[in-house]
């Protein structure tokens, strides 16, 4: 695919956060509607999207291929990790402001954002490639992310990773590695519901621009500069020894986009648990993934 092609993909999501900014400011969106449709997103519509997907790559995808990106995916979790502790304090000088800056560094949004992404511009046979990085995703929150909060690790946490994004991610899974198939009428359902994620996930990125101050937002260099290492430097970092290691491989499309994805919404969920200023984080949000639209393309350019 073309960095036109990919460019023009990415665009098209980019109209979809239009169309959420504009349903905001015509009052078809309000703060009540999409209070109700992000729990339908997260916990409905996303995970039918990974069971859809791992249904379909039945008989595509081998074994030692999931084994290989869960070994990555920790890789790329225990990097940001360190990128964060070294990079945090260039941002801030404030205690409880660097915890969220640390888990900004560490956690994107490679659920809500991602398999959008990775569905339109490569295809939805990859999205069960992504179902892998979206479970380190989930065990390495619960466990550093609260445990770094928090001081400690509770079994409140542990528990909380029993959800529907994460069943159905094991269970897309299992399909894949014991060559199960869902009845027909099965995926059809699941197909058509899973398939409202994308247009529904950027639209309430829209509602978000839209109720954002936009000065707090764009005219701030220092969340430029955080958005360029976030989007552009560590990927590259990153991905520079896994073309080296695995030069001709269809995994480094997938890899490529989850190491570029924009800041997620949990630290700004924990932010605003534990009272911290959260308006770094709410400004990061939408400031990296209106960015990610250009700078995905040029990382695919880079490397593929």
């Amino acid at each position: 695919m073309s960095p036109a092609t990919i460019f023009f993909q990415m665009l098209s999501l980019l109209l979809m956060i239009g169309a959420g900014w504009l349903a905001t400011k015509t009052g078809l969106l309000d703060e009540y509607t999409n209070g109700k449709l992000s729990p339908l997103i997260v916990n409905l519509f996303n995970p039918l999207l990974i069971l859809t997907n791992g249904a379909n790559a039945v008989g595509n995808i081998a074994p030692e291929t999931l084994g290989l990106l869960v070994l990555i995916s920790a890789a790329m979790f225990a990097f940001l990790i360190l990128a964060g502790m070294v990079l945090t304090p260039r941002f801030t000088k404030d205690d409880r402001q660097s915890k969220i800056y640390q888990l900004m560094f560490v956690f994107s949004n490679l659920g809500f954002i991602g398999i959008p992404v990775v569905s339109s511009i490569l295809g939805s046979r990859y999205v069960v490639y992504v179902t892998v990085f979206v479970l380190m995703y989930n065990v390495v929150f619960y466990t550093y992310g609260l445990g770094w909060m928090e001081g400690r690790l509770s079994l409140t946490a542990l528990r909380a990773m029993i959800n529907p994004g994460n069943l159905c991610c094991v269970a897309a899974l299992v399909l894949v590695l014991c060559n199960l198939r869902l009845p027909d009428f099965v995926l059809t359902a699941t197909d058509y519901l899973g398939n409202v994620t994308t247009p529904l996930a950027l639209m309430s990125v829209g509602y978000g621009l839209a109720n954002g101050d936009l000065r707090e937002i764009f005219g701030r260099p220092k969340l430029y500069l955080f958005s360029v290492i976030k989007l552009l430097l560590l990927p590259i970092v990153m991905m520079l020894p896994l073309c080296l290691v695995f030069p001709a491989s269809d995994l480094l499309p997938v890899c490529l986009v989850m190491f570029g994805m924009p800041v997620g919404n949990m630290p700004l969920m924990l932010a605003n648990q534990k009272g911290i200023d959260a308006r770094d984080c709410t400004a990061l949000i939408i400031l990296t993934t209106v960015l990610c639209v250009a700078t995905i393309p040029v990382l695919l350019a880079l490397f593929l």
